[in-house]
């Protein structure tokens, strides 16, 4: 139930620090009225100006947060607080999940959306690192703070009856917002020491036991992973970690979820999963990589390069069958790209092939996120045999990264995967990154394959990644 505040929006617009005090009177009368015992979830809007996105986020008081912005879409959202969320418990599997998720939206306005995402591999326990984001979890935040072309709006989500109750709560939260006058503030400052997991060596014993598994065994391709965490003197912002690359990475969706201030994951990647909008679906493939060039002969024929790569194509070609055959139970037309094309990015480029399709009456967003994830872009082909791999190589938890982050809303859902990523908690940043490994395929070039996809890190840390032979 979306509702325009009676606010003097005029005051509003030209000072946003008197959004709070006003606000508290919109609460009571909206929980204090006949809504206050609707099912649905009372949205209230009031449009604000002068207030910048990350400003506003980081300005807040400690609590859970978040960010999202589409790919080459003026629309971005920052949030904080929790109204309500859909999170893993120790009995609630993925059924479970669609279970909630959908009963949690059945009475919901179209412009209610549940931020988050699950796990890479929801069979395997969270660790430390990983405890607080559960195998899934999706908010729907207290507060959210949108940007739409020129326009920026706030809105106040509220969950009747259960909000009535601990409407003392409510308010304080409330009265708790700040609405900064300037922009975001802060550096990042170099970190002191780096770790990677696997070493140099560890890797290259992985990728002969891919190559010799590909001989042995009905493993076709696996992803397989490194992690850089690097330490730093004092704890890293990661608003102001974002916002940076936000800026180096145009062309890519960008995300920060944070649980609790001690945990945050934070990314720039280019990669689609699937978007709906009612019963039309897009996805796409993505795989393959070359880096950019440093003129314009050199990044044509790392273009030409890419295009022509028997390898890559055949890497490729694992992700256009594999998202095909997914979509295919689900649609009653579906088309793909004739030929693969060049997705260009800041600092590389990736092979794409555009999937768009019709969905049956009666397909759940949830059955789409299922289905779909992993894609043999970050997990391998077969599925199974891939993941079982990976468990058996990887020496550390991959958590949410390349996992499935965005949003589902009513008969509306976007879905990246969770790739050029960070986690963050306390003085250390863990990078995440993989390379897709097949026969042909060379434990050194893999390394730096690797390395090319850690540059938009690169460029916000100040840092040279490479390391010594």
């Amino acid at each position: 139930m979306r509702q325009h505040s009676n606010f003097l929006t005029s005051d509003i617009l030209e000072d946003p620090a008197l959004l709070p005090r006003m606000l508290v009177q919109e609460v009571k009368e909206r929980l204090a009225g006949g809504n206050g015992h609707a099912p649905g979830v009372v949205r209230i809007e009031i449009p604000v100006s002068g207030v910048d996105l990350f400003a506003w986020l980081q300005a807040q008081p400690p609590q859970a947060r978040w960010y999202w912005s589409g790919r080459k879409s003026d629309t971005a959202v920052a949030a904080v607080g929790v109204a309500a969320e859909v999170v893993s418990a120790e009995t609630m599997g993925l059924d479970g999940l669609r279970q909630a998720l959908s009963s949690a939206l059945v009475m919901q306005a179209q412009d209610v959306r549940y931020y988050g995402g699950l796990r890479f591999d929801p069979a395997m326990q969270p660790d430390d690192d990983w405890g607080a984001y559960g195998t899934f979890r999706f908010v729907l935040p207290r507060f959210e703070l949108h940007r739409r072309g020129g326009e920026t709006c706030f809105f106040c989500n509220l969950v009747p009856p259960r909000d009535r109750e601990r409407l003392p709560q409510v308010l304080q939260a409330v009265r708790s917002l700040v609405f900064p006058a300037g922009p975001l503030h802060g550096t990042l400052l170099l970190p002191c020491h780096r770790a990677d997991d696997p070493e140099k060596i560890g890797w290259q014993r992985n990728i002969e036991w891919a190559l010799d598994a590909f001989e042995t065994t009905h493993l076709e391709k696996v992803v397989l992973a490194r992690k850089a965490t690097f330490s730093f003197q004092h704890a890293p912002d990661p608003v102001v970690l974002l916002k940076q690359l936000q800026a180096a990475t145009p062309n890519c969706f960008h995300y920060l979820f944070q649980p609790d201030p001690g945990h945050t994951f934070v990314g720039a990647t280019p990669e689609r999963l699937f978007r709906r909008e009612g019963r039309t679906v897009w996805s796409e493939a993505v795989a393959g990589t070359r880096p950019r060039g440093t003129t314009a002969l050199a990044d044509e024929q790392l273009r030409d390069e890419l295009l022509h790569s028997e390898k890559d194509q055949r890497e490729h070609a694992y992700v256009r069958d594999s998202i095909l055959a997914a979509l295919a139970p689900s649609c009653a037309d579906l088309r793909i790209d004739a030929a693969a094309s060049e997705m260009m990015l800041a600092q590389g480029r990736h092979l794409v092939s555009e999937v768009q399709g019709v969905l049956h009456e009666g397909v759940d967003t949830l059955d789409l996120l299922l289905d779909l994830h992993p894609t043999p872009a970050v997990g391998g082909f077969p599925r199974e045999d891939a993941l079982e791999a990976i468990r058996r190589l990887e020496p550390f938890d991959r958590g949410w990264y390349a996992g499935p982050v965005g949003w589902v809303g009513k008969d509306a859902a976007e879905f990246a995967v969770a790739l050029r990523c960070g986690l963050i908690r306390d003085r250390q940043l863990s990078l995440f990154s993989g390379a897709g490994i097949v026969r042909g395929s060379i434990p050194a070039s893999e390394w730096d394959e690797i390395e090319y996809k850690t540059m938009d890190f690169v460029r916000v840390l100040g840092l040279d990644l490479r390391r010594a032979e």
